[in-house]
């Protein structure tokens, strides 16, 4: 009898820590109702940034009259690049001294870009914007706003979103906020927050959105206004409900897959298989020449199931058009599993071509969009959309990509509300392959973000699908490592509800009080009483530890004080996520190009000492020397001996002063006929150094001085 028993018991054990595993890994989003916020006093100037064609839209004349005198229309076109809006803003800003905001209603501009179907105009336009207020010296801040982007239902991506009492209705919109987001994580002091709006704007909206404008919101930056009232942005955990499944889902028929020979089509084809799916179609660009697509056919064959390896390119609609057409009602099409898509190149906002960020977008949403609109009509068991991560919370230097995820957890919701399926994850690393290599994948686990096995994965995306969820966060996130690096240029109130946030902030707050002296506008004060040695070494101690953190080191060992950047691992990405590091601890505004005007960590700390003390005042200049020539007009070696005092005011650093020191000595010894004395070791220079010049010492001899 133990023998039966005891199969049993180990799988039940498994399947208990599976569910562990898998329930741990499971987020959402919701909106919580916030108390009404109070009317604010709209100082300063106000811009409002708006699409040439839509100047008398409903919202532009309510804001702009809510705004009053102080606001002033800035038209855009749709070519408009990154100079020409940094041109238009400097000549609004003029010779001002009162603050100046930015607000963005380029998402009423909702057409698509290019001709690029779910790619939307004002996505590329409020790239360039971003662009523009990053590389202007116009000191603004900017509100992205939007019009029905995002759905305030209690638990917004949950089985009860079916029934949205809020639903969206411009799911393109939802694509600014994945970029705006990510612009605010890079540009902390020019952010203001994301806003969306109802999409009727009645007299209680505006008066709450006006006030959202106005108003010291503190760190909340991620707003939906609605008559009722305004809500806030939170990620949950979202453990799946112990309640019976009411239809698990069966695969049948067809089941196509998109992006179906690469790493992730590949681990969904194989479940598919293992659970009795008849028919699946694996479309791609290369079709069967895709490496391992024969080898994937033949796996799947083997299981059971009819494989047929397409070409077809699902950002083109004839294309997708003809693959839906070729499927016969012998075995119907009953579920679309949309993995296609690309990452691209990480890279921060001001560096991204707005050709690229169409390429990122076109690449994930456009296949999605056609293949929505093309079975509108058609019965499905299942819609799946593979999202990420990137969407929800917002990866630096991920903007494009960001803003395409955005935009399918958007459609999800849109479709749902439609009565129509629809399931999107938005997916943390998977191991196994995926979309990222493994340079990234490893980069993503430094940063609190390992790769999930993939069995496991596919695991939660069927339960998701089972209980009829319509967009869920699957992360596997180390929040101790996860933490630091997202809330480093200031604080994350998307994850306030989350306990173990809650209690890693508490643990900050306790070593912030510790070390409050070493924070912010302090730091001057603390470096200001220290001897000038004694300043190098704690600006470089500062730039080594965070540029060590950055780079995912356990020490300091690594970051060399002499060694560039560049050859550290540092590129455009970590160097703004080391510069947002040195922003929070110095208080200063650091430029992005940080770490390559100041190519080693050396360098750097001399500038953050420029930066953050006055200059030391410089002694009085000196006479030079004066030497009486003989009578009768002197001698050639007096001439001389003038020019070596006159480059001896020049004699810079104190290796140098200490070498004509001694050289000059020993001349002397000469002349008198004596001997030279011997040069000063280092026990010699340790008797008789100060602290300053110990540490001086200690930095020649070690080279990092």
């Amino acid at each position: 009898a133990l023998r039966e028993v005891l199969p049993a018991l180990s799988s039940w054990r498994q399947g208990r820590q599976r569910r562990s595993t898998v329930d741990g890994w499971r987020y959402r989003i919701v909106w919580r109702p916030q108390p009404e916020p109070e009317k604010a006093e709209l100082a300063g100037r106000w811009v409002l940034v708006v699409p040439a064609g839509h100047l008398d839209d409903d919202l532009v004349q309510a804001t702009s009259h809510g705004l009053g005198d102080r606001a002033r229309i800035m038209p855009v076109s749709g070519t408009a690049d990154r100079a020409e809006l940094a041109a238009q803003l400097a000549a609004l800003r003029g010779d001002a001294d009162a603050p100046l905001h930015v607000v963005s209603l380029l998402a009423l501009d909702d057409r698509d870009a290019g001709g690029h179907r779910g790619v939307p105009s004002s996505l590329l336009s409020t790239l360039a914007l971003t662009q523009a207020l990053a590389d202007s010296e116009v000191k603004a801040r900017l509100w992205a706003v939007t019009q029905g982007a995002v759905s305030t239902d209690a638990a917004a991506g949950g089985p009860e979103t079916h029934r949205a009492s809020d639903p969206i209705r411009n799911p393109g919109q939802a694509a600014l906020w994945g970029l705006a987001r990510v612009f605010g994580l890079d540009h902390r002091e020019r952010w203001g927050g994301l806003i969306d709006l109802p999409g009727t704007l009645d007299e209680h909206a505006l008066r709450r959105f006006l006030a959202l404008l106005g108003g010291d919101g503190g760190s909340q930056d991620e707003y939906a206004v609605r008559s009722s009232g305004v809500h806030v942005r939170r990620m949950v955990r979202a453990p799946l409900a112990p309640s019976a499944v009411p239809e698990p889902w069966q695969p049948r028929g067809t089941v196509l897959i998109t992006g179906g020979t690469g790493a992730l089509g590949a681990h969904v084809a194989r479940a598919l298989a293992a659970g009795g799916a008849e028919h699946l179609v694996l479309a791609g660009r290369r079709g069967p020449d895709a490496p391992g697509a024969s080898e994937l056919s033949a796996e799947l064959t083997a299981l059971g199931t009819r494989v047929t390896v397409a070409v077809c390119d699902v950002t083109d609609r004839a294309a997708v058009a003809k693959l839906l057409d070729s499927f016969t009602d012998e075995a119907p099409l009953t579920a679309v599993v949309h993995t296609a898509g690309v990452v691209g190149e990480a890279r921060p906002l001001g560096e991204t071509s707005l050709d690229d960020a169409m390429a990122a977008v076109h690449a994930k949403v456009s296949g999605a969009c056609h293949l929505d609109e093309l079975l509108a009509d058609h019965p499905l068991d299942a819609f799946v959309l593979f999202s990420s991560g990137a969407g929800v919370w917002g990866n630096g230097g991920q903007g494009p990509y960001a803003a395409a995820n955005a935009a399918l957890d958007a459609l999800a919701e849109w479709r749902r509300a439609q009565g129509r399926p629809a399931t999107s994850i938005a997916w943390g690393a998977w191991a196994g392959g995926g979309m990222v290599d493994e340079a990234v994948a490893e980069q993503l686990r430094r940063r609190g973000v390992p790769a999930m096995d993939p069995v496991l994965a596919v695991h939660a995306l069927w339960e998701a699908v089972d209980h009829g969820e319509t967009t869920l966060v699957v992360a596997d996130i180390r929040w101790d490592r996860f933490l630091p690096a997202y809330t480093v240029s200031g604080p994350r109130p998307l994850l306030d509800e989350l306990p173990d946030v809650r209690q890693l902030l508490a643990g900050q707050k306790e070593e912030q009080a510790d070390e409050a002296g070493e924070k912010g506008s302090e730091l001057p004060g603390r470096l200001a009483a220290l001897p000038e040695a004694k300043r190098k070494r704690m600006l470089l101690d500062l730039v080594r530890t965070h540029a060590s953190a950055v780079l995912g080191h356990s020490s300091t060992d690594a970051v060399r004080p002499a060694r560039a950047f560049r050859e550290l691992g540092f590129d455009s990405l970590t160097g703004v996520e080391l510069r947002n590091r040195l922003n929070a601890v110095t208080a200063l505004m650091l430029p992005a190009t940080l770490v390559f005007d100041h190519p080693t960590p050396t360098a750097l700390a001399e500038y953050l000492r420029d930066e953050l003390l006055p200059p030391e005042p410089q002694p009085e200049p000196q006479p030079e020397p004066q030497l009486e020539p003989e009578a009768g007009g002197g001698t050639p070696v007096l001439h001389e001996l003038q020019q070596v005092a006159s480059a001896l005011q020049a004699a810079g650093d104190d290796d140098t002063r200490r070498a004509l020191t001694e050289g000059l000595r020993g001349l002397l010894a000469q002349w008198e006929g004596q001997t030279p004395p011997p040069p000063a070791t280092v026990d010699d220079e340790l008797a008789e150094a100060s602290d300053e010049d110990m540490f001086d010492l200690i930095d020649r001899e070690l080279g990092t001085g």
